[in-house]
């Protein structure tokens, strides 16, 4: 098999990262590669430290910031792959992660998408928890968008491998949202596949607890984007499938985000409500310690949150 490989790298502020990145992408055993580095004006060192990399397998697009879904579209069109690897620009993977998912592939049905094993890290990639969440396994895309709903399961955009027919049919990132981008354009990805094959050996390590981190930003800005990913999500999942069971997806996915949002965006958590009952209501309920369990159980999930967080309770019927 001589099938290259597009792996993009969307960059902004990545300095701390960036070399050890494109390191574990240039020890990649998979012998057919190309890499795309998009820096998105960053005003850190990314762009000089990007140019150290820069050679014939390595190219580099510098380009006014534009946000993280318009910088990873600035790769696809450059990509001549066969198949598309995205890696954010300080995640990492393992040397033999590409050609494993090759080999998955190569011995699935077509149309397949392969996904592997995830580690949460910090510094050192030694110290990555991989912890099995239900989703890892093979799956058809609406069983496998389900759990991710019902926060069963997640896979961070280095651990997929897409063939490119499928990134063509899905079409591209919604340059639109910033936090949780990636969780709407895998949601068309999955849909316009086959179904999940699931690589172990296939290991990629996700870089988190980052200041400055898209994941972590909780302004009005960035939930009024996870709303709209949301909300896009659901409209793909209903149209590809509508069932009882995508209907339940679609709430126990607002569901979590009424539970996320409380109590810093009211009007968005009343939103979420009214797309839960929408859909047929959820049983989901909150996560948290044995106190707030006990506090939720007699007051109510929003009075414990509110608790919880230190705020004065106000009379509550849910």
């Amino acid at each position: 098999m001589s099938q290259l490989v597009s792996i993009i790298v969307p960059c902004y502020n990545a300095g701390p990262w960036l070399a050890a990145t494109l390191a574990s992408v240039q020890a990649q055993t998979w012998p057919h590669t190309e890499v795309i580095v998009v820096d998105d004006g960053s005003s850190d060192d990314s762009l000089a430290i990007a140019r150290r990399h820069e050679g014939p397998a390595v190219r580099l697009v510098a380009q006014a910031n534009a946000g993280a879904a318009a910088a990873r579209n600035a790769g696809l069109r450059l990509a001549r792959g066969d198949f598309i690897q995205f890696l954010d620009a300080d995640d990492l993977l393992a040397p033999d992660k590409i050609a494993r998912q090759m080999e998955v592939l190569a011995a699935a049905p077509a149309g397949c998408i392969a996904a592997g094993p995830w580690g949460r890290f910090e510094h050192d990639r030694s110290t990555a928890v991989f912890a099995p969440e239900e989703n890892w396994r093979d799956d058809t895309p609406v069983a496998w968008l389900a759990l991710n709903f019902a926060g069963r399961g997640m896979m961070p955009p280095a651990a997929w491998l897409t063939p490119r027919p499928i990134i063509e049919a899905a079409g591209p990132w919604d340059e639109r949202l910033t936090l949780n981008d990636d969780g709407e354009y895998f949601c068309r990805v999955l849909l316009a596949s086959a179904g999940v094959r699931f690589c172990p050996e296939a290991r990629s390590y996700y870089r988190s607890n980052l200041a400055g981190s898209l994941s972590r930003r909780t302004t009005a800005a960035a939930w009024r984007s996870a709303f709209l990913s949301h909300e896009l999500c659901c409209q793909h999942l209903v149209a590809h499938e509508d069932s009882l069971r995508t209907r339940r997806a679609c709430a126990d996915l607002f569901q979590r985000l009424a539970f996320a949002l409380y109590a810093d965006e009211p009007s968005l958590v009343a939103a979420c409500e009214e797309q839960v009952r929408r859909h047929g209501g959820s049983s989901l309920r909150p996560e948290g310690g044995w106190s707030f369990r006990l506090a939720a159980g007699l007051l109510g999930w929003k009075t414990a949150r509110r608790l919880q967080a230190g705020r004065h309770p106000k009379p509550s019927c849910d």
